[in-house]
């Protein structure tokens, strides 16, 4: 019997995410639409992550109306397919049981098929009451353990800085914890606790094809539902784990179509079913319709320009059409050998050869060696841009591994990935200026430690844990401490709410810093449409020169840019040094900003919502 391969398509979602910063908009997405339709995926990955966030965000839409419309268009052709963080869903706390259910009941109803789920810490409590839910529903719980690896032993530096100091001479070894038993424990338990679908879900694209020739067969025959397999390109292992992945019996693998294939992204379906026809396994794909979407994808790419950091496309390749060379031919076949042989250097030579006779990106060995997540490097950079603190890049990189371990040995995905990312920044700093460790830490952390995230896979130090909370013990969110969002009536748009529905409302509970002004757009645009044209009013005909008053007073000032939140106090309030002032968000995550000396404040200079840059003063006191 021949075997076969289950594809999910992830080109709309994480593919574009990855690649190009979730900016492919509404109209994008639609020229796809009928191409899709004939192609025959499994399923498709087309929401969550980063998606409803972004597309209100940058691209001012509805991240319901891009679901409701895909589903419209597919009709029950593929499975839809969308990504949360359980009892996160999309934001940074835990969410009480009326929000999650209504998030998914809501998300189904609109055509949501498979929704998988994780959590960062793989703290299966975090997850089980939304693979209960979804089940319930109708829809299909997609469990995914999230793939990592233990931090390599920190080694003493010959230039005796602060690693020589903080580690003494030698190595300093730690136990293993990220085993090939960890991995199959956790997927027991999601199929225990009723998830349809097993994904080993490698954020980062550290699992190497070695370790998944041990881990494929073991997970297997530990579960009898079928596994799924999604890894990223951009140390370099993506497409050889893949192969072993499809060599060791994996059931459905996670690809992207050329053009949003590859480097950051997931591995190209265009190679993995060269790879397929040569093993004899057939690919449950229409790859003439996936031709037609691959034409499309060029196009979309070009527009998305702005945002690709690569620029370089691979050249172009018709599987079905185009014959390979001898010489590249050859590599296929000599990687399928090496894989069979569980030979890991020929078949990393031979993968990376191949990708790079198609022009797909290199393998970043900045990451590949520090065993982050691409986008949680790049976060790291543009955070230290933003400080213009460029030259401690080096050393927050080095720092991770001891922030993971100080804080539980925590995985690097969404959201510790930059919790954790952030932190070694802010460490780093702190060693710059002659300052403690942890003397700057964002509230995101402070919460992991405290213990709101969940259980982390190794418990915190207690010391370590009251050092940063204050508290020694462990202290889980508890939601009913959930303040539901207020749903204001807006004046200024003749008295309408601003969410009109329970999904707007929904967008308010899980992204409130983003929908507040989205909604607010939506509900301005619709009350001036209503407008008689005699009351409308051009925006230069209202504008009023406001007379600024020149600042002369001492000020707050901004660390970092990012958005303001909420701020804390009022003209006329005396402060003490130390006093929190101000929240804002930056690199998503929030940050207090205390008073540097005592004071009175004199006038508050920004508001709540709005875009703030690095030394931009807030506020201004007497």
């Amino acid at each position: 019997m021949t075997q076969k391969l289950k594809i999910r398509d992830l080109t709309m979602r994480d593919g574009q995410q990855s690649l190009f910063a979730t900016r492919m908009s509404q109209a994008s997405i639609d020229t796809l639409l009928p191409y899709y339709e004939e192609a025959g995926f499994y399923a498709i990955e087309v929401w969550g992550g980063a998606v409803p966030d972004s597309v209100m965000r940058y691209l001012d839409e509805s991240p319901w109306t891009r679901l409701k419309s895909i589903s419209a268009k597919m009709q029950g052709k593929s499975l839809l397919t969308a990504l949360s963080r359980g009892r996160n869903l999309f934001g940074y706390v835990p969410y009480p049981t009326p929000v999650i259910e209504g998030f998914y009941k809501s998300a189904i109803a609109d055509g949501l098929n498979v929704m998988r789920i994780f959590d960062a810490l793989n703290d299966l409590d975090n997850v089980r009451e939304s693979v209960e839910i979804i089940n319930r529903l109708g829809g299909i719980p997609d469990g995914a353990v999230c793939y990592t690896v233990d931090p390599k032993d920190e080694e003493k530096h010959s230039s005796g800085g602060f690693f020589s100091k903080l580690m003494g001479k030698g190595k300093k070894q730690h136990d293993k914890i990220f085993t090939d038993e960890y991995f199959i424990e956790k997927a027991r338990g999601y199929e225990q606790m009723g998830a349809k679908i097993i994904t080993i879900k490698d954020m980062a694209g550290l699992i190497n094809p070695a370790r998944v020739a041990s881990l494929m067969p073991k997970l297997k025959a530990a579960v009898g539902v079928p596994v799924d397999f999604h890894t990223h390109c951009t140390p370099g292992y993506g497409l050889a784990s893949s192969l072993m992945a499809i060599i060791h019996g994996v059931d459905i693998l996670d690809t992207n179509i050329w053009y949003f294939g590859g480097g950051s992204a997931a591995p190209a379906i265009e190679l993995i079913y060269v790879f397929a026809k040569k093993l004899g396994i057939e690919v449950e794909v229409n790859m003439e319709a996936v031709g037609k979407i691959r034409t499309a994808l060029k196009e979309v790419r070009k527009g998305l320009k702005d945002f690709d950091l690569q620029k370089s496309f691979p050249i172009d390749f018709d599987p079905l059409a185009d014959k390979l060379p001898a010489d590249i031919d050859a590599l296929f076949d000599k990687a399928i050998a090496a894989a069979k042989a569980n030979n890991e250097a020929e078949l990393l030579d031979a993968c990376h050869a191949i990708e790079a006779y198609f022009n797909f990106p290199k393998p970043n060995e900045i990451v590949k060696n520090a065993e982050v997540p691409g986008g949680m490097y790049s976060n790291m950079v543009a955070q230290l841009k933003q400080l213009h603190a460029e030259d401690v890049l080096e050393d927050a990189m080095k720092l991770i591994p001891k922030v993971r371990r100080d804080a539980g040995l925590v995985p690097l995905v969404t959201p510790t990935s930059q919790i954790v990312g952030s932190q070694a920044v802010s460490l780093a700093l702190d060693r710059q200026k002659g300052k403690p460790d942890y003397t700057t830490k964002s509230n995101q952390f402070i919460s992991l430690v405290r213990g709101e995230y969940g259980h982390t896979p190794v418990a915190i130090d207690p010391d370590f844990r009251k050092l940063i909370t204050g508290n020694s013990e462990e202290v889980p969110y508890n939601v009913n401490s959930y303040a539901y969002p207020e749903n204001p009536v807006l004046p200024e748009c003749g008295g309408m709410k601003l969410a009109v529905n329970d999904e707007e409302y929904l967008l308010l509970e899980l992204l409130p810093n983003v929908a507040k002004p989205f909604l607010t757009k939506r509900r301005t645009e619709e009350y001036e449409a209503q407008k008689p044209a005699t009351e409308t009013v051009t925006a230069q005909e209202a504008a009023q020169e406001v007379a600024v008053e020149p600042i002369t007073g001492p000020t707050l000032d901004a660390p970092m840019g990012g958005t303001v939140i909420e701020v804390y106090v009022k003209p006329g309030d005396s402060v003490n040094k130390g006093d929190s002032l101000l929240m804002y968000e930056a690199m998503k995550m929030q940050n207090e900003i205390e008073a540097e000396f005592a004071g009175t404040v004199k006038r508050i200079l920004v508001a709540p919502g709005q875009v703030i840059g690095t030394g931009e003063p807030l506020i201004e006191f007497e």
